[in-house]
């Protein structure tokens, strides 16, 4: 059991290679740390005064579980970073009367057509947009909103089932792909949300919200590969980003927080740079996931950890940065769906601007690329440099350095190899 002075609940720890950085400045910067997960910590120790084993999926459970923790030690704050986890961890919250985000507004960013309802409402732009469950229905909202378009889940995170359709021949199957696409702990449906494609570079944004106030520090501009789908292949923050002091930007980002509710927490937000300016794409109630955070805090010093725990425990963040030149990251994958045998990566050579050079599938790893999955990833990359160009410049050689071999999933081709 953790001391008097009670714990700091996070609820899923998520995948070491991506998330373990997190909840270890979460554990020194907010005390004693409690962990909900689905089953018995491992990498995490190091990290925690405890834990329970709990379906953190299931909000009934969860709530129920934290009553219990709560009656033998004070809970001082709620922390849950993974996407499929905020609804229930808004509840936690709010039934402990801890500092947090309103479940109606986590609901709202995690339900895509509901969050297109209340942008519209507040005149946020965004893309037309159209909730369909029937053949017909699509073919009359593609009408409507024009080729090309994006279908995508009314629910899910990770771009998963998320499809470029270019045409009228590619709308039925593009409506299959997301009306079937499945993630762990995320409820799947029917519906299908059709959205208008916004041509232009596309950025995150990760920020702070205390007590109704909108505090950015951190954007990612993002890498997209692999069309018709959305695959991130890497991401560049910049530690000097001049989009941090553009006043229309920061005002549509403070517009739709309001206009969403979410008055309190952390929000991962996507933004479109389009040649009409800024359209809003989708609001996250949670930190960024493909280590930005990590960048950030590497690029301007800005330790989200830190920032989580603040904002659970109820204290204004400080989200100063400070730093210069650039951080970025690059995803490898395999060029087909496979099971991997081998992943040489290259050494890392700070010198030279290479941070970071990691493996993260072992021999026997599915690697499966959509439309089937999201899980596709052998490594990644992690490099600095004055510029983004010089980022890539790094990623681009260490990319070409490494080296994959993987097996078809029913082994009767030749072995992949890049």
């Amino acid at each position: 059991m953790a001391n008097s002075d009670g714990v700091l609940l996070v609820m899923a720890s998520g995948f070491p290679h991506y998330r373990e950085y997190l909840l270890a400045s979460i554990a020194q910067r907010g005390g004693p740390v409690w962990l909900f997960e689905t089953e018995q910590p491992s990498w995490q120790t190091p990290y925690i005064a405890g834990s329970t084993v709990v379906d953190v999926f299931d909000p009934e459970e969860v709530v129920a579980a934290a009553r219990k923790l709560a009656a033998r030690t004070p809970v001082r704050g709620v922390i849950s970073y993974h996407e499929a986890v905020i609804e229930a961890a808004a509840r936690v919250a709010a039934e402990l009367g801890l500092p947090g985000p309103a479940p109606e507004a986590v609901t709202a960013v995690r339900d895509k057509p509901t969050t297109r309802r209340l942008l519209d409402r507040a005149g946020i732009r965004q893309p037309r947009h159209a909730l369909v469950a029937t053949p017909e229905e699509a073919a009359a909202a593609a009408g409507r909103i024009g080729f090309p378009l994006v279908a995508k889940p009314r629910g899910l995170g990770a771009s998963q089932g998320v499809v470029k359709v270019a045409g009228e021949a590619e709308l039925g199957w593009a409506v299959g792909v997301s009306r079937t696409a499945r993630q762990s702990g995320m409820r799947g449906h029917d519906e299908v949300l059709l959205e208008q494609f916004l041509a232009g570079p596309e950025i995150s944004v990760d920020a702070a919200v205390y007590d109704g106030e909108y505090l950015p520090y951190l954007i990612a501009r993002k890498r997209l590969g692999g069309e018709p789908y959305f695959e991130e292949t890497g991401h560049v923050v910049l530690a000097d980003e001049p989009l941090l002091r553009d006043a229309d930007l920061l005002r549509l980002l403070a517009d739709t927080h309001q206009a969403l509710g979410y008055t309190h927490g952390t929000t991962h937000t996507e933004v479109k740079l389009t040649s009409e300016g800024y359209a809003l794409i989708e609001v996250n109630g949670r930190l960024g996931g493909d280590l930005i955070p990590y960048l950030g805090l590497l690029a301007n010093g800005v330790d989200s950890g830190v920032v989580a725990a603040d904002l659970a425990l109820g204290v204004r963040p400080d989200v100063t940065a400070h730093g210069a030149g650039a951080v970025g990251i690059r995803f490898l994958y395999p060029p087909e769906t496979c099971v991997a045998r081998g992943v040489e990566m290259p050494e890392p050579d700070p010198e030279a601007g290479l941070l970071a050079s990691v493996a993260v599938a072992a021999p026997g790893t599915p690697l499966i690329l959509p439309p089937d999955g999201a899980i596709a990833r052998y490594g990644f990359l992690i490099a600095r440099g004055r510029t983004a160009e010089e980022c890539d410049e790094v990623l681009d050689r260490a990319e070409r350095a490494a080296r994959f071999e993987g097996d078809p999933p029913h082994a009767a081709r030749e072995p992949v190899s890049v």
